[in-house]
């Protein structure tokens, strides 16, 4: 009888983690949001955050509008070379390090460490709520090698502006950060030498 308790409990358990460990998200509002030319005319870069957390929904709106799948071939909210899709999506957050499955639409977390103070650079990454760490997998690159950088670059450059364009839109501060100490970073995150941190985005409320 202890035995099967002993057993269940265990398998209780691992349940519970596998459910902490994956955040399913709820299905994103694609009929929100305010006009485009409103947006554009209210885009802007800013650098002082609220504790305020995004909620569930907030943030699967916020990822979708990112570089989530918006046709039925698999493509996406942005464009990528030669449909590459070679950039991954990170979110740092208090609880953890989560990767972007824009397939699933769901965050899988990777690190129970909160990786927001390893970004460097500026003091309001440890502040803002969602830190987005842009990733290129550039084994998915079929180009000369010094040409991935350039590509990789520019991808990043559409979908930060995908989210520089929703945070217009929800009143939420954002800016697109290069400075960011990126060794240190990657050794935190465990990253192999195919997989390259290109820009970090943090986004939250303004104070």
């Amino acid at each position: 009888m202890k035995k099967l308790i002993f057993t269940l409990l265990a398998v209780c358990s691992a349940t519970l983690l596998t459910a902490q460990s994956t955040i399913k998200l709820p299905v994103p509002d694609k009929k929100g949001g305010k006009p485009l030319m409103w947006c554009l005319n209210n885009r802007v870069s800013l650098r002082t955050f609220s504790s305020k957390k995004l909620t569930n929904q907030q943030l699967s709106n916020l990822l979708w509008a990112a570089f989530g799948v918006n046709r039925s071939d698999g493509k996406r909210t942005a464009p990528s070379a030669r449909n590459w899709q070679e950039i991954m999506i990170y979110a740092a957050m208090e609880q953890g390090l989560y990767l972007y499955d824009a397939k699933k639409h769901e965050l899988t977390q990777v690190s129970e460490k909160d990786m927001r103070p390893e970004i460097g650079g500026q003091a309001f990454h440890v502040k803002a709520p969602v830190d987005l760490i842009f990733v290129a997998d550039l084994d998915k690159m079929n180009c000369k090698p010094e040409e991935k950088s350039f590509y990789a670059g520019a991808d990043t450059g559409f979908i930060s502006q995908n989210v520089y364009l929703f945070c217009a839109s929800e009143g939420m501060s954002t800016v697109v950060c290069g400075y960011i100490d990126r060794n240190k970073l990657s050794k935190a995150m465990q990253l192999p030498d195919s997989k390259k941190i290109i820009f970090a985005q943090p986004v939250g409320f303004p104070e």
